[in-house]
């Protein structure tokens, strides 16, 4: 027999991983005699964990563990040293030579770069994870960071410095962060949010670790060898997980992986949106709500330790800062993530982005107050740690709620739009935050310096906020 089809189905729903009956298997001889077999894209979403009872649950649980150590071990470097970027932004405002005369909106634009390209590539990524192994395209992400950084290091204009610790260091970065979120997705089900929320908390925990680091370096060899080590330590770093992810077999997600190595003429192509989903009404408000959140998102970050500062804080404190919102933010998104599970995806994404726009409104009111130094300084370190936990919550339940609202068949048609959408929101967002920022003669006199790119940022998550309710509520009629 030359072609042999088969049906069975799967309750997507069911805790269980048993088949049912959905479905195609499709068996055809190979001209060499060898049996070859294609599953369907409709059973592409579901990864079995039982077909052999406790050895196929014992093997999906190792690959499980596999995927959230080498996934956190991405995010924690290449998102981590982005998340740091609060403590170059201090140092560069208040060097000469290629900083000479440089705005802090105009340095800001490094890290912005770096933050937005992170995302913007999305569909790309998405596009080369399909063709090749992830651990081929983390691997490659590990080396251009190493490059970047070194190129960073001999910099002599603030240009060269835009392309290569903000351009390139945002390819490398994007390189590594997309695999991680849009792969990782498909091993998981029922704990699903807590596994992204640990994933995604390696950006917050990387941050946390990143910044006290790199200030003990600047301090000690200098920021252009700081570059170098880091650069070469992230490296490494990326290349031990690209080389965990290559014992994972991983499950397609929305589509089947193009074959590789079967014929010649074979091109790489980009994902195809789902144009019915993209025109719908749950995709515009999910695209809203990212690019107004995107666009707050690392502002505060960026210019935590410069506001810090004008409240009479020393640089290192300033770097320690940093790490506390990122500390919080590593927290925050593992237990959002866990009663995500419990509550719904979308209702924890909504609460989150609420709530980090009313402390943002808090700090953007007490910026420009009377207070005394000292009650303004607890209340710098109480927004660090609420807006650590609020607005880092939205990354990690961002691929949750997606899979939530589309289904998982339709994440690959969605993810990559969105998350390119997320960092053209980034990329023009944050350098109006640094635009806004009041200084004369290039130099930032007090903590009211601040207040309206605080309001600003509030603004937009307020914007995100009813974008997202927009989207729980269009959920909830389709139930």
């Amino acid at each position: 027999m030359e072609h042999l089809e088969l049906s069975f189905f799967t309750d997507m729903n069911s805790p269980r991983s048993s088949f049912e009956l959905q479905g195609t298997v499709n068996f055809s001889k190979k001209p060499e005699g060898f049996l070859h077999t294609s599953i369907s894209q409709q059973t592409s979403a579901c990864h079995p964990t039982s077909l052999n009872g406790t050895a196929g649950t014992s093997r999906r649980r190792r690959e499980q563990a596999l995927i959230v150590i080498s996934c956190l071990t991405l995010t924690f470097t290449g998102c981590g040293i982005n998340f740091a970027f609060g403590v170059y932004q201090e140092l560069y405002e208040t060097l000469g030579g290629p900083f000479q005369n440089a705005t802090p909106g105009e340095i800001d634009l490094i890290g912005t770069l770096s933050g937005s390209v992170m995302t913007i590539g999305a569909p790309v990524v998405n596009a080369l994870v399909k063709r090749y192994e992830t651990s081929s395209i983390t691997l490659l992400g590990g080396i251009l960071f190493a490059v970047a950084s070194i190129a960073a290091s001999l910099g002599t204009r603030l240009w060269h410095f835009h392309l290569a610790q903000g351009l390139l260091q945002g390819c490398a970065a994007c390189l590594t962060y997309i695999p991680a979120v849009t792969v990782s997705p498909g091993f998981f089900n029922e704990k699903r949010g807590l596994a992204m929320g640990i994933i995604t908390s390696g950006t917050g925990l990387g941050g946390m670790a990143w910044a006290p680091f790199l200030r003990y370096l600047i301090t000690a060899i200098g920021f252009r060898n700081t570059l170098r080590v880091t650069g070469i330590l992230a490296a490494v770093m990326i290349s031990m997980s690209a080389s965990v992810l290559r014992e994972v077999e991983e499950p397609s997600v929305g589509q089947p992986r193009d074959q590789k190595a079967q014929g010649t003429g074979y091109k790489t192509k980009f994902p195809v949106a789902n144009w019915k989903l993209v025109r719908s009404n749950a995709f515009i408000a999910q695209a809203s709500g990212t690019a107004l959140q995107a666009a707050a998102y690392m502002t505060p970050v960026y210019f935590m330790s410069s506001y810090a500062t004008t409240l009479g804080y020393t640089n290192t404190a300033g770097a320690n800062i940093i790490a506390l919102s990122n500390a919080s933010n590593c927290g925050g998104k593992i237990i959002v993530g866990y009663l995500a599970d419990r509550f719904g995806r979308l209702n924890a994404l909504v609460l989150s982005t609420f709530s980090s726009a009313v402390a943002t409104f808090g700090l953007w009111y007490i910026s420009d107050s009377q207070l005394d130094i000292s009650t303004l300084r607890a209340l710098l370190l109480a927004y660090a740690g609420i807006y650590g936990i609020t607005a880092g919550s939205f990354v990690s339940l961002f691929p949750t709620a997606l899979a939530e609202q589309f289904g998982i068949r339709n994440i690959a048609s969605v993810s990559g739009l969105l998350y390119m959408i997320r960092g053209v929101g980034t990329l023009i967002g944050t350098p109006i935050g640094g635009v806004l920022v009041r200084h004369s003669e290039g130099l930032r006199e007090t903590a009211s310096s601040f207040d309206r790119t605080f309001l600003f940022v509030a603004i937009l998550l307020s914007g995100a906020t009813i974008s997202i309710a927009w989207a729980r509520s269009i959920k909830g009629q389709a139930e």
